[in-house]
């Protein structure tokens, strides 16, 4: 099945049917099975987590019905740091296949192992995935994440191969180059941070290559970093290419999951990964549709095994069935991170809503740039955002007037002032890996 199938109004099918569509019912009475199992492997086979539950004063044996995951104590990121390189491990080295690591841009790195069951298991979850966008063997799919140690490249790459359709290997870099190979190869697919396909894009209009005229690219597996539904309309728009809203991480394996045809949602496979929600502040558990912290326990790793993972994102489960006709449960788009937060005189800003609110205004265009600091007592937040070629005027009475309704919206959203600053296209960075936003200079 080709790219093609998404914009139209017929099924797509599955890549494991008997999984994706198995019965709810059936689908817990196969996370407590997995469920038990890990717990009472982490217990017999792993010192910290033996320890952790000792403390805690829980047994594999208390597991007995999936909501008696809450008995059982979280893991951290900082769990993971401190057991660098392998401590945390639950294999022998010579079961593991691979290694892959964090960037460590927020401390120190994680170290991530990979068995043979590990690897494949995380081809299959995105092959699942691709499949639910409509995505088959006879589709060409360009990878622009990076290879080597981030997950990103590698993990897109065996995916592609397992379905059976062609992949570009291009990861990150050389972008005119990249943009020859989606027009030469007659790409239909992409793999990349949101931020780089927009600026491929940018890339492309110089060179005279109309992306969504010019050549085949449709559909954007995208992820890695905080981006909106309004981000997405302006890829759409500009491009012709559907964003697909992709979720993973380094400690669960890479990028695992997306959003099928329906866009209603990212399906985590229940056979894979128990997810909860829980207030950031309690831990305590929330239920569907309340807005919290993901916490996730993958249900078959074998090398680095993730029980009750604090993963930092903010959203929401959906345990309804889709549309789409998969069971397993869906977390809607992230709406910010528990340590992305910036804190502006008490109130949390997610870089995410300043997105969201800036997107607003056709003036703008897609780059934007939060600067905090603090005078005497008092945060202040400065917002640098680029004007779209068209927009870029030397009437300050204009400019003037865009600035102050680009600061109302953005108090109106936040709850917080914000000082905006105005800037010529392509004056702020880009970036072809995760874009960083936040430029905070507070002294702490």
């Amino acid at each position: 099945m080709t790219s093609d199938a998404i914009q139209g109004g017929f099924d797509l099918i599955s890549w494991n049917p008997n999984i994706e569509e198995m019965p709810r019912a059936q689908l817990d009475r196969l996370q407590l099975k997995l469920l038990k199992l890990q717990t009472h492997k982490m217990y017999d086979f792993s010192p910290f987590y033996h320890e952790r539950m000792r403390a805690a004063g829980v047994m594999p044996s208390d597991i007995k019905t999936l909501a008696d995951v809450k008995k059982l104590p979280f893991m951290t990121k900082k769990d993971l740091r401190d057991g660098y390189p392998d401590k945390l491990f639950m294999c022998d080295r010579s079961e593991l296949l691979r290694y892959h690591a964090s960037s460590g841009t927020t401390g120190k790195p994680t170290i991530v192992g990979y068995t043979r069951n590990d690897l494949e298991n995380w081809s299959e979850s995105l092959a699942r995935a691709m499949t639910s966008v409509g995505l088959g063997k006879d589709d060409v799919i360009q990878v622009s994440n990076t290879y080597g140690l981030f997950s990103g490249g590698l993990g897109f790459h065996y995916a592609i191969e397992k379905m059976g359709a062609v992949v570009v290997p291009a990861s990150t870099g050389n972008t005119e180059r990249q943009i020859e190979l989606i027009r030469d190869l007659e790409v239909t697919a992409i793999a990349s941070t949101p931020s780089y396909l927009m600026y491929l894009g940018e890339v492309a209009a110089k060179m005279g290559i109309d992306i969504k005229k010019d050549t085949k690219l449709r559909i954007g597996l995208l992820g890695a970093e905080p981006w909106s539904d309004r981000m997405r309309d302006r890829i759409y728009e500009t491009m012709g290419v559907k964003g697909i809203n992709c979720y993973g991480a380094s400690e669960l394996s890479g990028p695992l999951f997306s959003e099928c045809s329906e866009q209603q949602g990212i399906h985590i496979w229940g056979d894979l990964a128990l997810v909860e929600i829980v207030d950031p502040d309690t831990g305590e558990p929330l239920g569907p549709g309340e807005r919290g912290e993901m916490v996730i326990t993958m249900l078959q790793k074998e090398a680095l095994p993730i029980v009750r993972y604090r993963m930092g994102d903010i959203t929401t489960l959906n345990d309804e069935v889709c549309a789409c006709g998969r069971t397993h449960p869906r977390i809607n788009r992230i709406q910010g991170r528990v340590d992305d937060m910036i804190i502006i005189r008490g109130i949390n800003v997610f870089p995410s809503q300043v997105e969201h609110s800036l997107m607003q205004h056709p003036e703008l265009g897609n780059e934007f740039q939060l600067v905090v600091d603090r005078k005497g007592h008092m945060d202040n937040m400065l917002v640098r955002v680029e004007l779209k070629p068209e927009a870029f005027t030397d009437n300050i009475i204009e400019l003037n007037a865009l600035r102050e309704r680009i600061s109302n919206r953005l108090k109106g959203t936040l709850n917080v002032s914000a000082k905006v600053e105005l800037v010529q296209p392509g004056t702020l960075p880009r970036f072809e890996g995760k874009a960083k936003r936040v430029v905070d200079r507070r002294e702490y």
